[in-house]
Order: structure tokens, then sequence, then C-alpha cells
């Protein structure tokens, strides 16, 4: 039996006042995404409003290109899925074995308070199902809570994107929230390594990673989680 594993996308397209695009990146989607089907699990994309999810084109320029973005780019099937996110008001965690958060800078803006999908966290995480994110995406665990009604982030192991890697990109005074500080104000146990280089942070079902280097670790953390 093969794992479903649930990729949330956010539907996000405006980086704040600036007049400027942004959305999911896409090496966080796409490296992901082949390592979980390349070890034979389900991938199923949602977001908030279903439908395409606005890549950030930052993400599709040359200089960002991995081999898993050329292959998401050659990949009829992929887009054709892409094109078509579930909305995430229709899923249930209870139909996956896993969730998955790839970032860029959107969820920051709507994935870090959005209703349906702090519901389905807390689904994942009182069902002991692993919950990861990457990058900016950890900034969607802030608000879930267990059972108990404690963060799920509470006394536990986090990464994501840094306040240096927030001002090296040059958008600290853009951003609604800086990730490292949320985290940690979220009563996380944030750690980092230097900025841009892959770290990832697993505590349990709870899985996340840095920057964008870190997608893939991140995703062979979540499939180690799920046995495979």
């Amino acid at each position: 039996m093969s794992a479903r594993i649930l990729m949330v996308l956010t539907s996000h397209d405006r980086l704040g006042d600036t007049g400027e695009p942004t959305g999911f990146w896409l090496e966080e989607l796409a490296a992901p995404y082949y390592a979980c089907l390349d070890a034979g699990a389900e991938v199923v994309l949602a977001s908030p409003k279903g439908g395409q999810p606005p890549l950030d084109p930052k993400s599709d320029a040359e200089e960002s290109q991995t081999e898993a973005t050329r292959r998401f780019q050659r990949d009829e099937q992929a887009k054709q899925q892409l094109a078509n996110t579930h909305r995430l008001a229709e899923v249930n965690a209870d139909d996956f074995d896993a969730v998955f958060y790839p970032g860029g800078h959107g969820p920051l803006w709507d994935l870090v308070d959005d209703a349906d999908s702090i519901r389905l966290i807390e689904a994942f995480w009182t069902q002991q199902k692993p919950v990861a994110a990457v990058c900016h995406a950890p900034i969607v665990l802030i608000h879930a809570r267990d059972a108990d009604g404690r963060p799920i982030i509470q006394g536990r192991q986090v990464t994501g994107f840094t306040n240096g890697e927030e001002a090296a990109v040059g958008l600290t005074e853009v951003v609604p929230h800086l990730v490292e500080d949320a985290l940690i104000a979220g009563g996380g146990r944030y750690s980092k390594a230097d900025d841009f280089v892959p770290y990832t942070r697993r505590d349990g079902q709870l899985i996340t990673g840095q920057n964008p280097p870190s997608s893939e670790p991140v995703a062979k953390l979540l499939l180690e989680a799920l046995g495979k």
C-alpha cells in the first residue's frame, strides 16, 4: 500500500505593497514531489483557493533551476496536477499519510492563519502523522495546537528561513512575519545553519527545513518517518 502525501501550496501572489509578484518556490515543490514519487508514494496537491497556485517568478529564473525543477517543467502530468490543485477546505487528513508544505513567500500572507490549513495540520498531528514544512512554510505551524491546546512547535526542534536569509533577499521590511522570529516566539527550539546551506530538523513527527536547498532532505526525512 503506497503512502499518500498531501502537498499544500500558497494561493497568495503579491509581495506586500511592492507590486511585485510572489507565490510558491518551484524547487521546494519539485524536489520533494519527485523524492516522494520516486519512493513510490502518491502526491496530491492542494491550495487555499484551489486551481493553479501562483509561482514566484524568481524561482523560475535560470539561476534558480535544479535537476528537479527542470524535470518538473518537462513533466506534463505534474504541470496538469499543479494547474488543478484541490481546494484546501475540501481536503481531509484521514485520506493521507503525511502533509508537506513547500515555501516561497506566499505562505507568510495566506497559510499562516488559514483556518482550513490549521485544521488540517491539527488533524494530522492528532493522528500522529508526519507534518513537514520547508523554508518560509514553517510559518504555517505557529497557530496549530495539539489536543491539549498547546502550540505543536512548543518545546520542539524547528528550523525555517533565517532572518539573515530574509535580509539577503532584501525583504525584511516587506514581509508580514520573519519566520525565525515567529518560530521562536511560538516556543519552538529554533536552530539554523549558515545562510542558504541545507539544514533540517526532525522532532518526532515534526520535520522542518531552513531554505530551498533543504527541501529534498526534508522530503527524505518525511519518507523515513513513513518508513519508506
